[in-house]
């Protein structure tokens, strides 16, 4: 994004807020997320992983990860005296911990979210903003005192919340979750809850920046304005010839744009080749070493995906 990992944005962000101890859910190429990260030492934080195999979902997955989610306390044995050492500590599960996705940037107030969830009394909540997409996106459904009665799916036309990827919740909230079986938040294990314990989810509105990454098209359009916003060329690391013309695009590492090729809203991956005379206007273009992704075709060396 813009020159830097996602995983980076994603976890200085939390790191700023005072977030120190994290959990990584891997699936799909996981190597390239632990060699990026290794145990967080670099970040000033403590990074484990928790590996998916099958992806779990967004229940399965927080399931799964449980046993890691630790906080360190007093030990409860005595030491001589009889009064516990303040050194002496052990690790017991965390009841409380955040949720925050891997396809999401956004800047809301983390202490404002915890702060909010903690007064409630809820098992989870939610931080949302207004659902004005609602052809894009499904929606949270909540009453006017922020206590969530539903969910919409996506092209409803009744009034929603969207949620942003970031929620705090009680490990309580997962109990009922089958283990290392997939299992979904939305469409089985919230509405499950809401029907046994009303109020147990709550929405929390913030006005925090959001941007969605979980398209090529949201990922192009993200990193151009991150690019802007932070003077980065999204083109660096490419070489470009001099008749080429290179618009609204973002080029990875050693892309390199033949004479007279011209790129439009396009996202071009690691090494790439742009054939010289060529026009490419809203696709993703890498080289086709492989199996074709679905939507992908291939165009001589090159597979090719539509925005």
């Amino acid at each position: 994004m813009a020159g830097t990992p996602l995983i980076h944005r994603i976890l200085r962000s939390l790191q700023s807020a005072g977030v120190r101890d994290v959990v990584l859910n891997l699936h799909h190429l996981p190597h390239t997320l632990t060699r990026l990260l290794g145990d967080g030492t670099d970040l000033g934080m403590h990074v484990r992983y928790s590996w998916e195999v099958p992806v779990l979902g967004s229940a399965g997955g927080p399931k799964r990860a449980l046993p890691l989610l630790v906080n360190p306390e007093p030990a409860t044995a005595t030491i001589e005296s009889g009064i516990p050492s303040p050194e002496s500590r052990v690790s017991s599960p965390a009841s409380t911990f955040l949720i925050v996705n891997g396809d999401t940037l956004t800047d809301l107030d983390l202490h404002a979210l915890v702060e909010a969830h903690r007064g409630s009394g809820a098992l989870v909540t939610m931080a949302v903003v207004p659902n004005d997409q609602p052809d894009k996106y499904g929606g949270v459904v909540a009453a006017p005192d922020g206590s969530v009665t539903g969910f919409v799916w996506r092209g409803s036309r009744e009034p929603s919340f969207h949620f942003v990827g970031v929620q705090v919740a009680e490990s309580e909230a997962f109990a009922s979750v089958p283990a290392n079986v997939p299992y979904e938040t939305v469409s089985a294990l919230y509405p499950a809850l809401l029907s046994q314990r009303p109020g147990a989810i709550r929405a929390c509105v913030t006005s925090g920046e959001f941007v969605d990454i979980g398209t090529s098209s949201d990922y192009l359009d993200t990193s151009l304005k991150l690019a802007a916003r932070e003077g980065i060329d999204p083109r660096d690391g490419a070489d470009i010839a001099s008749s080429a013309r290179v618009e609204r695009s973002v080029l990875w590492d050693g892309v390199v744009v033949e004479e007279g090729a011209m790129l439009r809203e396009c996202v071009v991956t690691d090494h790439v080749r742009v054939p010289a005379d060529t026009s490419w206007h809203g696709v993703t273009l890498r080289n086709a070493a492989g199996e074709l992704a679905p939507g992908e075709r291939r165009i001589g060396e090159l597979a090719v995906c539509s925005l």
